[in-house]
């Protein structure tokens, strides 16, 4: 799983406010589809909000390693920081 604390759930069976860590590719897809589900928002209607493409953001969601991802991990990884996303406060 990739939350801090993966059997906390909520009685709907969603994910509780745990933050998700960011492990590699394929924890960020489980994140996305999660805040876009949350956010009642459906893939192509939040690809057409950020100017991406609905397959990309499909692959995205499934986890798949792109390019882009790998470096922005890598970077951090040198860096020695961890990555988390949780519901923004503002």
């Amino acid at each position: 799983m990739q939350t801090s604390n993966a059997s906390n759930q909520d009685d709907g069976g969603r994910r509780s406010a745990q933050p998700f860590r960011l492990y590699g590719s394929t924890s960020i897809g489980p994140a996305i589809r999660h805040y876009r589900k949350e956010a009642g928002l459906t893939q192509g209607q939040l690809a057409e909000m950020a100017g991406l493409n609905r397959t990309y953001l499909s692959d995205l969601e499934r986890g798949k390693d792109t390019e882009q991802i790998r470096r922005i991990l890598r970077i951090l990884k040198l860096l020695g920081v961890r990555a988390t996303l949780q519901k923004a406060d503002w």
